[in-house]
């Protein structure tokens, strides 16, 4: 794809984002032009990332712990100057089962890196943003928007997730900084395989026969890729997205109902 510069100059940071989405956002960024920087809890994935696009700034960060989110904004402060574009990508599928089945640990965990992970993210990188204005895009899931049979842990945080950034919308107008939500649908990925091979041991079904099933219940009867959401980023993070704010915005080939078992 050719690059357009839709984002030159622009100082983005993606969490997360050394593999699957977050690494597609970053990368179709850096294409427009921007000053790109992520971070990653895994420092293989992370490593790998810097051989692959050394011009990136990579932080090994756990976004659920604020000590090293702050660092991780400081760095950033440091080495780009500040922040157009903060991405908050980062997140965990958790446990597939039913309510009675899940541990509070999983519970937790899924809600500190997912919810605590975004919310530290977010208020540590609002007095960049509010300096010069820009966008702050949350990734949500369409699981934010419909109940997830036997995925509670995951399903709330991303209910929470939507709340957040339509609440932060309203909060920071007035500084001109937009911010949106992205709702995700089944998007072809390692954590989506995951899942999916999950659902199908618990329903009795082949992983081709868990896919067709939810395939089928998109109105495109596609699965999307991890560019298709990184081009919806890319919308609501450049001007073209300059009066979009307080979104949630699915990215999800028309799925409106779950039918998984």
């Amino acid at each position: 794809m050719s690059p357009v510069g839709r984002m030159k100059g622009k100082r983005v940071l993606v969490t997360g984002a050394a593999s699957g989405i977050g690494r597609a956002i970053a990368q179709r960024m850096a294409e427009e032009g921007a000053l790109v920087a992520i971070c990653d809890v895994d420092p293989e994935a992370l490593r790998a990332a810097k051989e692959s696009q050394p011009e990136w700034l990579c932080i090994r960060t756990d976004v659920s712990s604020e000590s090293e989110v702050a660092q991780m904004m400081e760095v950033v402060r440091a080495r780009l100057g500040g922040l157009d574009c903060l991405v908050c990508n980062a997140g965990i599928a958790g446990p597939t089962g039913p309510i009675e089945a899940i541990t509070l640990d999983q519970w937790e965990a899924v809600q500190a890196c997912n919810v605590r992970g975004s919310f530290l993210c977010a208020r540590a990188g609002a007095p960049l943003l509010k300096a010069q204005g820009g966008s702050l895009i949350i990734l949500s899931s369409i699981a934010g928007r419909m109940g997830i049979p036997f995925r509670t842990p995951y399903a709330s945080t991303k209910w929470a997730l939507i709340g957040l950034a339509k609440s932060l919308a309203l909060e920071m107008g007035e500084f001109k900084v937009r911010v949106n939500a992205i709702l995700p649908g089944l998007t072809r990925g390692p954590r989506l395989d995951g899942v999916i091979q999950a659902r199908a041991q618990s329903a009795g079904r082949s992983f081709d026969e868990q896919v067709a099933l939810e395939v089928g219940s998109t109105a495109l009867r596609e699965m999307g890729e991890a560019l298709d959401i990184a081009n919806a980023a890319l919308y609501l993070a450049s001007d073209e997205g300059r009066l979009v704010t307080g979104v949630a915005l699915a990215v999800d080939a028309g799925l409106e109902s779950v039918t998984f078992r």
